[in-house]
């Protein structure tokens, strides 16, 4: 969160890899009812600007199918986020999964208990086609109005 052109670059190369990419857009996860309850009625990180983005930008490629994911109930006691839980619906949307196209190296082993069949592939790890990422974006002062993260 947000979607920006590091994410779409990374999509762009798995398109360009792939006979099929799943696109996947997760919801109601920890990272973003925190970021929400700090900016009421934020429009930029409303989850249907997001899909709006996301969906207008995958639209040029014939391979790319988009899904939303709700992850609200994908909890530990605690209430942190739980990856294991959000496995299941993953498989639901796209079946078998032979690649999962990625930009953090810290992923990795998540990946290989989720998805062991699959390939993790990282694209520019180091930002160099793309400069940016989610996190550097949210903690730049007034990224909001500067809007450098939308496509």
């Amino acid at each position: 969160m947000p979607f920006h052109k590091g994410h779409f670059y990374c999509i762009d190369v798995a398109a360009s890899q792939c006979e099929k990419v799943y696109v996947l857009m997760f919801s109601g996860g920890e990272q973003e009812m925190e970021i929400l309850l700090q900016n009421p009625g934020e429009v930029y990180l409303s989850k249907e600007d997001r899909q709006k983005h996301i969906k207008l930008a995958i639209k040029k490629y014939d391979n790319t199918e988009f899904h939303l994911i709700d992850i609200t109930k994908c909890k530990n006691p605690d209430g942190t986020e739980n990856w294991d839980m959000e496995t299941p619906l993953v498989r639901a949307a796209c079946g078998r999964i032979e690649a999962v196209y990625g930009s953090e190296p810290s992923y990795k082993a998540y990946f290989d208990r989720a998805y062991p069949e699959a390939e993790y592939i990282l694209v520019d790890v180091k930002r160099k086609h793309y400069p940016v990422s989610g996190t550097a974006i949210r903690n730049m002062e007034n990224w909001k109005e500067r809007k450098l993260w939308i496509i």
